[in-house]
């Protein structure tokens, strides 16, 4: 019994490190450079100006856009790398198999994502202001986990990954500009929980934001299912 154990543990320690190994190679490392300058620069430029005062309003604003960022490669780029380095044969080869792989590899993005997340909220802790760290990136991956999986989604109907990266540019860009219009709306993708408005009760601006995250959930979980649906088409992948 403690044997079959230990193999089940060295079978699934060896299934996340080589999965980590394909998700995160290639250029996902510049990537995370990049997330991390831009959150380095903004963070010192709050810390150095006399005007800046940050709050959790601003530290969600700062944090939104590398936790973005580190979503993007391995979500996007995941099925190309597969194509390209003659994987996808084998993926798709095994009836079922291609939906476990997809599956488990998204579950590993979000992991790391949520813990490099986790490591900007302590830094911006530490750096700028008080704030619930935990809190902050739990908060931060209702969008980020919505744009991840909106990424999936359409790097399946699409099938190539600079197609899908112009296709989610241009969408970003539209829920960057409509969040300006939909600032304290239920439907702003880029909700700040954190922003209360002044003219507001706190009690429906906690209404408003949990609509939200339950909009994001659900749109999370429908894209999944429509990216794992479209897995379906094994020949435009093959």
């Amino acid at each position: 019994m403690k044997e079959k154990m230990k193999n089940f543990i060295r079978l699934v320690r060896d299934v996340f490190r080589n999965n980590l190994k394909i998700i995160f190679a290639h250029k996902f490392i510049y990537f995370l450079v990049i997330s991390f300058l831009v959150f380095v620069g903004v963070m010192l430029i709050m810390l150095f100006d006399s005007d800046s005062n940050p709050t959790e309003t601003s530290v969600y604003y700062l944090l939104i856009f590398p936790g973005l960022l580190l979503i993007f490669y391995p979500t996007v780029f995941g099925i190309q790398n597969d194509v390209d380095a003659r994987m996808i044969e084998i993926i798709f080869g095994i009836p079922n198999y291609r939906y476990k792989v997809y599956l488990v590899r998204l579950l590993l993005v979000y992991i790391v994502v949520f813990l490099i997340l986790l490591f900007y909220s302590t830094l911006s802790y530490v750096s700028l202001t008080s704030f619930p760290v935990v809190n902050m990136a739990l908060q931060l991956l209702f969008p980020v986990l919505f744009m991840g999986t909106l990424c999936f989604m359409f790097s399946t109907l699409v099938r190539n990954a600079y197609g899908t990266a112009t296709i989610m540019v241009i969408i970003g860009l539209a829920f960057w500009i409509s969040s300006d219009f939909l600032e304290e709306s239920k439907w702003n993708i880029f909700l700040n929980p954190y922003h209360v408005p002044s003219d507001m009760n706190t009690m429906i601006w906690a209404t408003i934001t949990m609509n939200n995250r339950i909009y994001l959930f659900v749109g999370t979980i429908l894209a999944l299912l429509a990216g794992l649906f479209l897995l379906q088409k094994r020949e435009k992948f093959v």
